[in-house]
């Protein structure tokens, strides 16, 4: 089945003019927290359905980091057409604007194909800008004062931040409520570098995503029963190797301070190696982590949908539990106009 049959166009940075022969495109999201079956989903509504997949992942762009993101295998992703993965290398960095165009290009591509495209959202703030935009910096944060910042992160503790960013931007220390300590960072950096809130920021420099009807399918499986899987996975992960990956990294030449490499996993792996945690510690420390990143998860999700214009399908499942949203779907990406 071919959602629509044209020719392929060249993709520019603006959004496409609309037209009978160039609609709107249909496209499909999948969201939830870590471990919930995202992947899985995805692969299941791919076998089923004409899609192809981008990966919204702040970790799985980096090339190197295949355990410790859980990232699709090279056979998944020639199979289910994945874009999004492998992009950069562990010591650059990728903005969630610069994500979102690319996202966009890929999206006016698939759709040229005759296929909806599928994302399936690992970072928030990667979806977010896709779907909703994003803004661009007047110009650049010194590393100097990111250093600083991070600094008291560790001495002062997140509530302080918090409290700090609650004082410079009231606005946007509302829609935190999780406190995740990289937003509010992010936030206080862009304060203090431009000399603004992020929050007016957001209405003068924001670029708008080009039109699109999406519909949203959110995983929200029994929080007990996610953290057992976060718990299998996290000891599954160590015993594919994520030791001797973390290492090849650091014979690589990437510094262990990278920003990537001080994520999930990667930290605690970095400490086995170092000799600064036994590895039993690291393993259950990773699933501490986890399990609280997705607490943090679960609370973002709700938040982010509660004005969403978008249609929302919530599952209380993981994703590879039997559903009957096939149907659904193809409705959404095969209704009349």
């Amino acid at each position: 089945m071919r959602l629509h049959q044209r020719h392929e166009q060249a993709i520019s940075h603006q959004p496409p003019n609309q037209s009978v022969d160039n609609p709107i495109p249909r496209v499909l999201v999948i969201e939830g927290p870590t471990a919930s079956g995202k992947t899985a989903l995805a692969h299941r509504l791919a076998e089923e359905l004409p899609l192809e997949i981008i990966s919204a992942d702040s970790r799985q762009i980096y090339r190197g980091l295949d355990i410790g993101t859980a990232k699709p295998t090279p056979a998944e992703r020639t199979k289910y057409h994945y874009q999004g993965i492998d992009l950069c290398y562990p010591d650059q960095q990728m903005s969630a604007g610069t994500f979102a165009h690319l996202a966009w290009k890929w999206i006016q591509a698939i759709v040229s194909r005759g296929n909806a495209p599928l994302i399936v959202g690992g970072s928030g703030l990667y979806v977010r800008a896709i779907l909703e935009g994003f803004v661009s910096e007047p110009n650049t944060i010194p590393a100097e004062l990111r250093a600083r910042l991070i600094e008291r992160l560790h001495t002062e503790g997140r509530d302080a931040l918090y409290a700090e960013l609650q004082e410079l931007d009231p606005a946007l220390a509302a829609r935190y409520a999780d406190r995740n300590p990289r937003r509010i960072l992010r936030a206080l950096e862009f304060y203090y570098g431009h000399g603004l809130p992020l929050s007016q920021a957001q209405r003068t420099f924001h670029h708008a995503p080009p039109p699109m009807e999406v519909l949203r399918i959110r995983l929200f499986p029994e929080r007990e029963r996610l953290y057992r899987r976060i718990n299998e996975r996290t000891h599954a992960m160590w015993q594919s190797g994520l030791v001797e990956e973390t290492r090849s990294l650091l014979e690589a030449g990437y510094a262990p301070s990278l920003p990537v490499l001080t994520t999930i996993g990667y930290a605690e792996a970095i400490a086995v190696l170092h000799g600064k945690l036994p590895l039993e510690h690291a393993i259950e420390r990773t699933a501490q982590r986890t399990r609280h990143y997705a607490k943090r998860q679960y609370t973002w999700l709700r938040h982010a949908g509660m004005h969403a214009p978008s249609g929302i399908i919530d599952l209380q499942m993981f994703g590879d539990e039997p559903s009957i949203i096939i149907s659904t779907i193809t409705n959404f990406l095969c209704q009349e106009r």
